[in-house]
């Protein structure tokens, strides 16, 4: 019986020290900066990790009254840019504390 007790006060200090790992993991994550680009960097974007945006720079030749679809094509592709960014990054540094657990 004392020996299930000590396996399982052992497997609760792991998922203590993996929470603990995991807040940290997030922590700084959320910290970082990443930047989406479009085309020739006509429209760059900042986000954090917590893809929250920070800043925007449009080119003033990708502003074309008679073209303002192109100038959103550009956004959209910028932001989306930061997105994937933030998405590969995270599933990079969290991916590890979901892989064997089901349903994640």
């Amino acid at each position: 019986m004392m020996r299930g007790m000590g396996n399982m006060q052992g497997m609760m200090k792991q998922m203590q020290k993996m929470q603990k790992n995991m807040k940290k993991d997030q922590e700084e994550l959320e910290k970082e900066e990443f930047t989406g680009k479009a085309a020739d960097e006509a429209v760059v974007v900042k986000f954090t990790g917590k893809k929250k945006m920070t800043h925007i720079q449009i080119k003033p030749e990708a502003v074309d009254p008679d073209d303002v679809d192109m100038l959103q094509d550009l956004v959209i592709m910028a932001v989306n840019d930061a997105m994937d960014q933030i998405n590969n990054e995270t599933q990079r540094k969290m991916g590890k504390y979901t892989q064997n657990i089901p349903g994640f």
